[in-house]
């Protein structure tokens, strides 16, 4: 029997282990069976390229047992196994002059050095007090091994009589109450699930508690490692329910990613329904390594607005650090995520060229995705803009390119740009969408959070056209048509100026328009200007239509018809100053009720007022 010390210069390795290099605890499951599958898999290539070696008839399987009553979980493979002098190497010489010279070296390499140094087997001592090994090499002519150690520098090595090949690790959990969870049954089932659900050898876990009753907990050949062209429709949802169980909706449509230059990377992406919130997604897409789970958190590997998706992207060229917690920054990395972009868009544009009538019924549950990407990402920007859908009020579809066609000689303003008229609510601008149609004006509807932004970027990449919102302003004057009928003002310019004046002194606005339009057009008419309602949305203010009297009247502008009756009555001498304020007082009120701006007191006054008419007629 050998007592000795790990091979380490400083003996801070323990915690620096703890503190350092593993930040989640529960991850010493996903790194012990991750060195029994390497184990396991590197006995079958020896198998498979040996002609000499021994063959076993034993299926290579690994199991974990947990005991609660005796507070162990066991970790048991039937693998390469270890042999004296390959413990000393991989177990007891830490490989470093010093723990923290070693992390400052190796912390950001892009290598995967983890079983080299038997890091990820050490991350055991997390939750156990103490670690016992046993393990017999393939090479049945060396002895098997038995190895302790306490979680100090200190070990016990022996050897022992014959074992099967193969590894058998067994953690003595912590008497402490941060680690009771470790020895609950659920818990270890939710721990194996999470990372071990599709490593590539079979995992089985059994518990005292539950009669050793074996379940297997993974799917060994999942979706992303079998050949596209062998995947139906049925494969690919069963799959997306098997990565995310609690989902009831199936996925609109999915992108399988496999290339091998120059990296490696396989996966499968699925488009789910997004909410028009952009609220924060529960089920996030998952990276693995060779399938072995390392996490949901992609930022850098996937741009943002693929974040909204689901599914899986595994490749063993994405650098990690030492203990796989973070990502480190790589020019693979920029690779990798030009390639995702360029998937998803091809993918896109596929379904547009050769199904437009799938495209078009799956549009809303996508277009916030796409709309993300084109004003997060130029190079998606560049091709969505071919297929991303325009939607008119009326729900006809165009690109671009077509509706530009469609109103280019109908809808330009003064400078001669394309106006693309737009509506947001369909009841909050009812009257102002109205009018426009009226005039067979082509409407588009964008009611997407990101729609504010898209148009920006839109118009900075398109500088013929320009997006104005149908109630910015009276339609005749958003629209410069070369056959406009202009109505001369029937007021004089003294009542213009008396007109202003009597606004003013009755109502909360302080920037008023005088037009001439028809007689038969509104009297009033309020607007918000598209610059400073549109600056307002891209700076993510909120904005809360006649919050307050203040904001009512820096933000709203009053247009008024000169050429109505009504207008024309409230300049009659004739007429009593009380009777001339009513008049004004109840049009501006049906015109704040048209724009959904009557609320609260005002708008209990103007319905006592009318119901005291009612009665008084």
């Amino acid at each position: 029997m050998e007592e000795n010390k790990i091979s380490v210069t400083s003996e801070n390795i323990f915690p620096i282990i703890k503190k350092f290099l593993y930040s989640n605890r529960d991850i010493f499951l996903r790194e012990l069976i991750s060195n029994s599958v390497d184990a396991i898999l590197k006995l079958k290539t020896i198998y498979n390229v040996s002609k000499t070696e021994e063959k076993i008839d034993e299926k290579l399987i690994i199991k974990v047992f947990l005991d609660k009553e005796k507070k162990t979980i066991n970790i048991v493979d039937n693998g390469i196994g270890m042999n004296e002098k390959e413990v000393k190497k991989y177990i007891n010489q830490i490989a470093f002059s010093g723990a923290e010279e070693f992390i400052q070296k190796y912390e950001n390499t892009s290598s995967n050095i983890i079983g080299h140094f038997g890091l990820g087997f050490y991350s055991s001592f997390m939750v156990a007090s103490k670690v016992v090994m046993r393990t017999q090499s393939y090479k049945r002519q060396y002895s098997s091994i038995f190895w302790s150690c306490d979680g100090s520098p200190k070990f016990i090595m022996k050897k022992i009589s014959k074992r099967n090949i193969g590894t058998e690790i067994i953690l003595y959990i912590s008497d402490n109450e941060e680690n009771n969870e470790f020895l609950e049954y659920n818990s270890i089932l939710k721990l194996l699930k999470k990372y071990c659900k599709f490593m590539p050898v079979e995992i089985y876990f059994s518990s005292k508690e539950k009669d050793n009753n074996e379940i297997l907990i993974n799917n060994i050949l999942p979706a992303w490692k079998k050949n596209p062209s062998k995947l139906n429709n049925k494969d690919y949802t069963n799959f997306y329910n098997e990565l995310y169980p609690n989902q009831i909706e199936v996925p609109l449509f999915w992108i399988h990613l496999n290339i091998d230059y120059p990296f490696k990377l396989t996966g499968i992406l699925f488009f789910p329904k997004i909410e028009k919130n952009l609220s924060v997604q529960k089920d996030k897409i998952h990276l693995y390594q060779n399938q072995v789970y390392i996490t949901d958190n992609l930022e850098g590997i996937v741009p943002d607005f693929l974040s909204l998706l689901r599914g899986v992207i595994d490749s063993p060229d994405i650098p990690l650090n030492v203990s796989r917690s973070y990502l480190q920054s790589d020019s693979t990395i920029k690779n990798i995520s030009k390639y995702i972009t360029r998937k998803v868009s091809d993918r896109l544009n596929f379904i547009f060229k050769n199904n437009i009538l799938d495209f078009k019924k799956k549009w809303e549950d996508i277009k916030i995705i796409i709309e993300y990407g084109m004003i997060s990402t130029q190079d998606f920007f560049d091709r969505a803009i071919h297929f991303y859908l325009f939607t008119t009020i009326e729900k006809h579809y165009f690109t671009l390119q077509d509706f530009k066609n469609k109103v280019k000689e109908s809808q330009t303003n003064k400078d001669d740009k394309i106006i693309f008229l737009y509506a947001t609510n369909k009841e909050d601008q009812y009257n102002s969408i109205e009018e426009a149609k009226n005039k067979n004006y082509e409407i588009l509807f964008m009611n997407s959070p990101l729609s504010v932004h898209l148009i920006q970027k839109l118009e900075i990449s398109y500088k013929e056209i320009s997006f104005v919102r149908v109630d910015s302003d009276h339609v005749d004057n958003i629209i410069h048509k070369r056959n406009k009928i202009y109505y001369p003002s029937t007021i004089s310019e003294e009542e213009e100026n008396k007109l202003r004046n009597f606004i003013k002194d009755n109502s909360m606005f302080t920037t008023i328009k005088l037009e001439n339009f028809s007689e038969n057009e509104t009297p009033f008419t309020i607007v918000v200007p598209e610059f400073i309602r549109r600056i307002k949305e891209i700076n993510n203010l909120v904005y809360k239509e006649n919050k307050d009297d203040e904001s009512f009247s820096k933000d709203y502008q009053l247009i008024v018809n000169t050429n109505h009756l009504l207008v024309k009555k409230m300049l009659q001498e004739i007429i009593p100053e009380k009777r001339r304020i009513k008049i004004f007082k109840e049009v501006l009120n049906l015109a704040c009720l048209s724009k959904n701006l009557l609320r609260g007191k005002n708008l209990s006054i103007f319905i006592a007022n009318k119901l005291k008419d009612l009665m008084n007629n």
